[in-house]
């Protein structure tokens, strides 16, 4: 079953949070992190110290070999900013399509590098404030697929990755369907490499917070060609009850 960014934002209840997003040749397609190979590039977020605003990751900072892109973290993108009504907490929420070429803004929120005892890889990356703040990823060069843990989630379809193309348009997006750590991870459904960046950001409610760890990318060969991630109806039922769970932060 392939979820494309108009069906699964329908399915969440997501497509008015959505509605700014515009639409690209191109679109996107859920996988999992078995979809990612050795090859890809991983960045753990414990290879710059703890604190690190707005990191920026050469290719030899995380291990990646010849053509391996830069990547560099901010806010959000230009052309965007907080807000929109999207259902969660302001400090969350992006509106705005991103300029052409797509750039990250200097004037948005910080991340930054930091412990989080929800997660049992922290360090992790962290928006403004903290654990309430987008995180927008530009990638040097362009990816075939992305992928990342993102979480605590205590709320059903409230955080998605969004990506987009070099100029700036939407290639589509996923939203978590699970509790707790969640990889949210896509690929461009025609196989090519046209992912510029990614917005990590809430649509909806998330009660506690959200960060990022364990980024992956890659190119061909590096991502395989997956196999699309099913909807769960056990989870999209759970969503429609406004099931919650208790998060705990150390």
């Amino acid at each position: 079953m392939t979820i494309r960014v108009s069906t699964w934002a329908a399915a969440l209840g997501l497509a008015g949070s959505l509605a700014w997003q515009g639409s690209a040749e191109a679109g996107v397609i859920r996988v999992s992190e078995a979809a990612f190979t050795p090859a890809a590039g991983l960045i753990t977020f414990s290879e710059k110290p703890i604190g690190t605003l707005n990191p920026i990751y050469s290719p030899g900072d995380y291990g990646g070999g010849a053509g391996a892109p830069t990547v560099s973290f901010e806010g959000y993108f230009l052309g965007q900013s907080l807000g929109g009504g999207c259902g969660g907490a302001p400090s969350g929420c992006v509106t705005g399509l991103p300029s052409n070429p797509l750039a990250l803004d200097p004037s948005a929120p910080n991340t930054f590098i930091t412990q989080d005892g929800a997660n049992p890889t922290s360090p992790v990356l962290s928006g403004s404030p903290l654990f309430n703040g987008p995180i927008a990823i530009l990638f040097s060069t362009d990816q075939y697929g992305v992928g990342l843990d993102g979480g605590y989630f205590d709320a059903l379809g409230g955080t998605a990755i969004t990506a987009f193309a070099r100029d700036g348009s939407v290639l589509g997006s996923v939203a978590n369907v699970g509790l707790g750590i969640e990889f949210l991870g896509l690929v461009t459904d025609n196989g090519s490499a046209s992912i510029a960046g990614l917005l990590f950001s809430l649509v909806g409610p998330e009660p506690a917070g959200f960060a990022i760890d364990n980024l992956r990318f890659g190119v061909g060969g590096q991502v395989i060609n997956p196999t699309p991630e099913p909807v769960s109806l056990a989870l999209f039922a759970a969503g429609l009850m406004g099931f919650r769970v208790a998060r705990r932060r150390a």
